[in-house]
């Protein structure tokens, strides 16, 4: 009895495993490029806030060897691309998602973004990160090639990395491993009264305000502690949690705060500083209340989408748009993100949005490319399409910040001529033949 039920469970675990294989997108990484190639005809979006029309773009061995107006294509062994009234963009950059590190958000055992407890700074989100995950085929079509995978939760989160979206395992997508550590500073929940959940009394304000100057206190002494043991060079005993703060005050890593009141963003900012440190700013939903003193600092910015509610009941309800635009055009230096996982697909019309509320739209392209490499330290090897850098850009037919053109014909990570297809287009061709065939 106990064997045939062991047989019988084997057999059932098979059977599954198969429905699962069967369900696999066919899509392997594509192989590294092998010979020269020239794009030749298009309208090149350089991503540093020009254009380039009728350009011509030369890229071998994974790198771009030149980029011109009206260049000649190179003869002999050169595979041509012709790109006649197309438009070719550096491959878009999702900035702080958990893409990579859940998959299912209903099933508990594909979510690994977050751990348990304050201070997380040993946390690596790239050790995590599934490169067998569906979601990033389905943001390569729209022009997302690169993510930065972000730990969330607690006060101090874990370390970030950069990947590209095409690869056999992470060792493989790392761009930069452990580009930025991330925290989010402690912010006093509004009081709004009476009982909370099950009955139970809220917490006064008094007590609320005392709750979240603890947790400063508290972050001031882990910074102080993890300080000084940076600073003892090799210390007897390892301390993971300090041992991985080393790159944030020795400036290899950055540090990103989430902050979105004008009163905390200064806070943040003061107390990075204290460090020595300068912080990158994220959600910064108020950041436009303090421009002179984010110049004055020379700090970067991570927005959210524009498509969201107003932080206070009586802010413009049109804030959210504007944010980007605002803090863009008085010279600040804004990447822009958006919520989740697979909403990343969604990332350049949010871009897009943005040039419709007074971003002019080479730039509103610089915040989901050069700028977002610029705040996490790549753009020296990707973010624009420039000699010496990566061949990671995209062919598209229409405007690519417009939903109703973008239309992402070809796609290059490295040079590497990617696959584009993806689990949600194979199953709108197999419904689509489906119900052709029924009509019939």
């Amino acid at each position: 009895m106990h064997t045939n039920m062991k047989t019988y469970l084997l057999s059932l675990a098979f059977s599954a495993t198969s429905l699962m294989c069967i369900a696999q997108a066919n899509i392997s990484p594509a192989k590294k490029q092998s010979k020269t190639i020239a794009i030749s005809g298009a309208t090149v979006h350089v991503g540093n806030g020009t254009i380039i029309e009728n350009g011509t773009i030369i890229f071998s061995n994974g790198k771009i060897v030149s980029v011109t107006a009206n260049g000649q294509v190179p003869q002999g062994d050169v595979a041509q691309i012709s790109a006649n009234g197309k438009h070719v963009y550096p491959g878009f950059i999702a900035a702080t998602t958990n893409l990579g590190l859940t998959e299912i958000e209903a099933v508990k055992a594909t979510l690994d973004f977050q751990e348990i407890g304050d201070f997380n700074s040993h946390i690596r989100s790239i050790v995590a990160y599934n490169t067998d995950s569906k979601v990033p085929a389905t943001l390569r079509s729209n022009g997302v090639l690169m993510a930065q995978p972000t730990p969330q939760g607690g006060i101090i989160s874990g370390s970030s990395s950069v990947v590209q979206l095409d690869a056999w395992n992470w060792e493989d997508a790392a761009l930069r491993k452990d580009d930025a550590m991330h925290m989010t500073w402690p912010v006093t929940p509004r009081f709004r009264g009476g009982f909370g959940g099950f009955g139970r009394p809220q917490m006064s304000p008094e007590a609320l305000a005392e709750r979240t100057a603890n947790s400063i206190n508290q972050l001031n002494s882990f910074f102080a502690e993890a300080k000084a043991y940076a600073d003892l060079g090799k210390p007897e005993v390892i301390n993971t949690r300090f041992e991985a703060m080393r790159r944030v005050f020795s400036g290899e890593e950055k540090l990103f705060i989430t902050a979105d009141s004008q009163k905390d963003i200064v806070a943040a900012v003061n107390f990075a500083k204290k460090y020595g440190i300068t912080p990158v700013i994220t959600g910064a939903d108020e950041a436009y209340l303090v421009i002179d003193f984010l110049k004055e600092n020379n700090i970067s910015l991570v927005v959210k989408q524009p498509h969201a509610l107003p932080n206070n009941n009586d802010d413009d309800v049109n804030m959210p748009y504007k944010n980007a635009a605002i803090l863009a055009n008085a010279g600040l230096n804004v990447a822009l993100s958006i919520d989740g996982y697979w909403q990343q697909r969604n990332l350049p019309f949010m871009a897009g949005t943005v040039t419709a509320w007074g971003l002019d739209k080479e730039k509103a392209l610089s915040t989901i490319t050069l700028n977002a490499a610029k705040v996490m330290g790549v753009d020296k090897t990707t973010g624009s399409i420039e000699t010496g850098k990566d061949a990671t850009f995209f062919i598209s037919a229409g405007d690519a910040l417009d939903m109703r053109t973008n239309k992402v014909e070809q796609a290059f990570i490295q040079g590497r001529d990617i696959n584009l297809d993806n689990l949600h287009k194979q199953l709108d061709k197999k419904f689509s033949d489906k119900y052709a065939a029924e009509k019939k």
